[in-house]
C-alpha cells in the first residue's frame, strides 16, 4: 500500500494503524524524520526533556535455559560464570545511591541458586536501606506466588521481555521446554499483582519477519505495559545463531518512534545494544522517543562476563562510575539526565 505523511499523523493522533499500514511503515525509511519528530513531541508532552537514569546490577550469569540467541545459555561451556553475594549487591546499591540513583535494576539469568527466600532477603534489605528508591527485577519466569513474594518484599517493577509474540518465531528462538503461553501468562500475572511491567523483543532476530514484528505490536497493545525494552539482535559466537546477521539499527530506531506514538506514557530505554551496534546508537534512540538509560553498577570485574551478545559495550557512558560522561552525552543530545525514581506517568 502507499504511505503518506497522513499515515504518520494518524499514528500520532490515534496511537494505532492497520496491519497493512504498520507493515508499510516498517519497510521504509521515507518517513523516519517525521516519525522521530512526532515521537519526540509526544515524549516531551509527557516527560519533558527528562531521561531517567537507572542503575543496572547484573548479579548472576548462571541460567538454566538454553535460548538459542543468548550468550549465557546453559550449554555455553565457554562462559565464565559468577554470582554476586548479597553484600556485593548492596555495595553496588550504595555506590549508585551516592551518585544520585534512585532506581536499582537487579538482572540475572534464571539461576536456581537465588531462591525466593534469598531474593526476598536481598530485595527487603535494599528497600529498608533505601526506602526512597525503586527496586526493579529482571530474573525471568517465576510462579505467581514468587512474583507476589518479591512484590511484598519491596520490588515494584519487573522486566520480562516476551522476545516474540508469534508462536512460530518463538519456537525457532527457544528450546521445546520453553513456552510462549507461559511467558505471556507471567506478564499478565505481574500486571495483576500490581507491578509496573516491562515487556519487549529483539529486532532482527533470526527468522523474524515484519509480520512477526506486527504481532509483537499487537501483543503489546493487549498487555499495555509500563516499560518496553527493544534492541537489535546481536549474534554471539557460542550460540546456534553465531553466523546470523545482526539486527538493523535503523529499524530498531524506527520501532522506538512507533512505540512512543503507540504508547505515549511508556518508559522506553535506549539500550546498551544500541550503543554496541553503533557509536551514536543511543543518541538516535533518545531522539526517537526513548527516555531511559541504564548504566552498569555491577563490579567492573564481572561486566564482560554478562555477555548476552558479542562485544557488549560496558565502558564509558555504559558505566555508572562515568556518570558525568553519560550526563554530558545526554545533554549533548538535547535532553536532561535525572536520577529520581521516575515512575511511569499515565494520563
Amino acid at each position: 500500500m502507499k504511505l503518506s505523511e497522513h499515515t504518520v499523523k494518524k499514528l500520532y493522533e490515534t496511537h494505532t494503524l492497520s496491519d497493512e499500514e504498520f507493515l508499510a511503515l516498517l519497510a521504509t525509511d521515507a518517513f523516519d524524520s517525521l516519525l522521530f519528530s512526532y515521537a519526540d513531541r509526544v515524549r516531551r508532552q509527557i516527560y519533558g526533556d527528562r531521561v531517567f537514569i537507572r542503575g543496572l546490577i547484573e548479579f548472576s550469569n548462571y541460567c538454566k535455559n538454553n535460548c538459542y540467541y543468548c550468550g549465557i545459555r546453559s550449554c555455553n561451556r565457554s562462559a565464565v560464570r559468577y554470582r554476586l553475594s548479597k553484600e556485593e549487591i548492596l555495595s553496588c546499591c550504595a555506590e549508585g545511591y551516592a551518585i544520585g540513583m534512585r532506581t536499582f535494576v537487579l538482572q540475572s539469568g534464571e539461576d536456581a541458586y537465588f531462591t525466593d527466600e534469598i531474593l526476598c532477603d536481598i530485595i527487603s534489605s535494599i528497600h529498608t536501606l533505601y526506602p526512597d528508591c525503586a527496586v526493579t527485577l529482571s530474573v525471568g519466569e517465576k510462579s505467581k506466588e514468587s512474583y507476589l513474594a518479591y512484590y511484598n518484599a519491596g520490588a515494584t517493577r519487573y522486566l520480562l521481555r516476551h522476545e516474540a509474540a508469534s508462536d512460530t518465531l518463538y519456537r525457532k528462538l527457544h528450546p521445546d521446554n520453553l513456552s510462549l503461553h507461559t511467558r505471556k501468562q507471567c506478564l499478565f500475572d505481574l500486571k495483576q499483582i500490581g507491578y509496573q511491567v516491562g515487556a519487549g523483543f529483539m529486532v532482527g532476530a533470526p527468522n523474524q519477519t515484519l509480520e512477526d514484528i506486527v504481532a509483537d505490536l499487537r501483543f503489546l497493545q493487549k498487555l499495555d505495559p509500563d516499560m518496553i525494552g527493544i534492541g537489535p539482535f546481536i549474534r554471539h559466537a557460542q550460540t546456534p545463531f553465531a553466523d546470523r546477521e545482526n539486527g538493523s539499527l535503523s529499524l530498531t530506531v524506527r520501532l522506538l518512534a512507533i512505540l512512543r506514538l503507540m504508547f505515549p506514557h511508556v518508559l522506553l530505554p535506549a539500550t546498551t545494544a544500541l550503543s554496541t551496534i553503533a557509536p551514536n546508537g543511543r543518541e538516535l534512540g533518545l531522539k526517537a522517543g526513548a527516555n531511559v538509560v541504564m548504566p552498569n553498577l555491577s563490579p567492573v570485574s564481572v561486566r564482560k562476563l554478562y555477555d548476552l551478545y558479542e562485544n557488549k559495550n560496558c565502558t564509558g557512558e555504559e558505566s555508572a562510575q562515568c556518570s558525568s560522561d553519560l550526563n554530558q552525552y545526554i545533554r549533548s543530545a538535547g535532553y536532561r539526565p535525572v536520577t529520581d525514581i521516575g515512575n511511569v506517568i499515565r494520563s
